[in-house]
């Protein structure tokens, strides 16, 4: 990787909270690609979609589509240091 690598990260990046957990929602991109979605719960457990998407509101709509039709507990990983 190139030291001069510089990722583009979203305005749309934002916390959402719902039944008591709170996910970090990370969308970002490299200078030459399609944007990435991350969640990170509040245990510092990442997730990441295997799909890239064309904008990063599309991303956004993704991650709040999973939190509303799979719950946002599918996005939380155990407490640090847990297996």
């Amino acid at each position: 990787m190139e030291d001069d690598y510089q990722l583009v990260m979203s305005p749309l990046c934002q916390s959402i909270t719902d039944k008591g957990h709170t996910v970090r929602v990370e969308i970002y991109r490299g200078p030459d690609t399609d944007w990435t979605l991350e969640a990170v719960d509040e245990f510092n457990n990442s997730t990441v979609w295997d799909d890239l998407f064309a904008t990063d509101q599309a991303a956004l709509d993704e991650a709040t589509r999973t939190i509303r039709d799979e719950g946002i507990e599918s996005l939380v990983g155990p407490p640090s240091g847990v297996q």
